[in-house]
């Protein structure tokens, strides 16, 4: 049947609202829909589409051609989100989208549309998820506090990534907290809710110094599976992933093999042979599956980091950026926008500067031989002080 509805391009935009639908699409699974948004660019061009995706997509299966048809019951259910959205300032954040995480959208398997309530820029240029057993020990919860606190003096600006359970996820979460970095829980449900409850203080402290992130519409329970799935934004939105305790089997496990699937460095801190709660990270030290670390140093050396700290200081300190060399009027175009906003996705900065691609191309790769600016994952460009 013909649908004719036109949503107004209010927040969430006419964009999200179409991908908000496609997600809710009956009979239509995650990797189907992301196909279809890839092939065709965009959530709005899908739905463009419903009657001859079959001319576009000659490969595209007759169950998905019908499928198609009707879009009905998914405008319905996008309509009840869209309005939750807008009542709560839920953030609708699509593929396409400059603040969806850049480093998530790199892997295979990212959400289509992520739901995000906070303060933290979620492309930082420093992301590290931190995981662990919800049965922590007094030896993980003193390791995660002086790992953050330690951090902190290394690495001011850091985002902290976690997953807002029981154990080292709220460890995580709370020493960020304290020690003035921004965290980001990821959740396995609508942000109608909060699972458990017991976090829900500090999960409103994390409203305004970090954020909550969720593919899951409001009414969606936490069930096991979504737990699971939940993992993958936890690893694919990081530079680095600290696998901090763990039993022989358990969620942060899953996380870490999820993590080197996607090419993110995995770390890990040794405990005691035979200690239950830290047979998980001996076993994955031993076999290989992440680098052993016993203190921040470790890691911010392992990273690559060790920049950062005389950086921020020089910041503090007011030291001016100097003048770059030798720079073409569309070097110091991109150059002038990466110091009002730093961090950005080449095809933000050719947006921004009326840049084309190509062009464009070429002049990072100059920029980055001048010693000017610094790839990141994602495509992000960091500009070097």
């Amino acid at each position: 049947m013909e649908n004719n509805h036109n949503p107004t391009a209010t927040a969430p935009t006419q964009e999200a609202f179409y991908a908000m639908a496609l997600t809710r699409l009956p009979g239509l699974n995650a990797a189907a829909a992301m196909h279809l948004y890839t092939e065709l660019g965009s959530a709005a061009d899908v739905y463009a589409h419903r009657m001859d995706v079959a001319d576009v997509l000659p490969d595209c299966s007759p169950r998905v051609v019908e499928v198609l048809r009707n879009w009905d019951e998914a405008f319905a259910r996008a309509e009840e989100e869209q309005r939750f959205c807008e009542k709560h300032r839920v953030e609708v954040l699509t593929m396409n989208d400059a603040n969806y995480p850049v480093r998530l959208r790199e892997c295979s398997d990212a959400p289509l549309v992520l739901y995000y309530r906070g303060s933290a820029s979620l492309n930082t240029q420093r992301v590290v998820s931190i995981v662990g057993t919800r049965h922590c020990t007094a030896y993980g919860r003193d390791l995660t506090a002086r790992f953050l606190t330690d951090l902190r003096q290394l690495c001011p600006q850091v985002l902290i990534v976690s997953g807002l359970a029981y154990g080292i996820d709220i460890c995580a979460h709370r020493g960020a907290l304290q020690q003035g970095y921004e965290t980001v829980g990821v959740l396995a449900h609508g942000l109608d809710e909060l699972y458990p409850t017991a976090h829900r203080d500090t999960a409103r402290q994390m409203l305004t110094q970090g954020g909550l992130l969720t593919e899951y519409m409001t009414h969606t329970r936490a069930d096991k599976m979504n737990f699971v799935r939940r993992n993958r934004i936890v690893a694919g939105m990081a530079d680095g992933i600290i696998l901090v305790e763990s039993a022989a089997k358990g969620g942060g496990l899953i996380t870490m093999r999820i993590a080197q699937s996607y090419d993110r460095q995995t770390f890990a801190f040794p405990g005691n042979v035979g200690a239950a709660f830290s047979e998980g990270c001996n076993n994955l030290i031993r076999d290989n599956g992440a680098a052993l670390i016993a203190s921040a140093q470790d890691f911010v050396e392992a990273m690559g980091w060790q920049d950062d700290n005389s950086r921020q200081t020089a910041r503090q300190e007011g030291v001016e950026r100097q003048l770059f060399p030798a720079l073409t009027p569309e070097e110091q175009a991109v150059v002038s926008l990466l110091q009002d906003t730093n961090d950005l996705q080449q095809n933000v900065i050719a947006v921004k500067t009326n840049i084309s691609m190509g062009q464009l191309t070429a002049l990072m790769f100059s920029l980055e031989m001048k010693g000017v600016v610094k790839p990141l994952a994602g495509g992000v460009f960091h500009l070097l002080l």
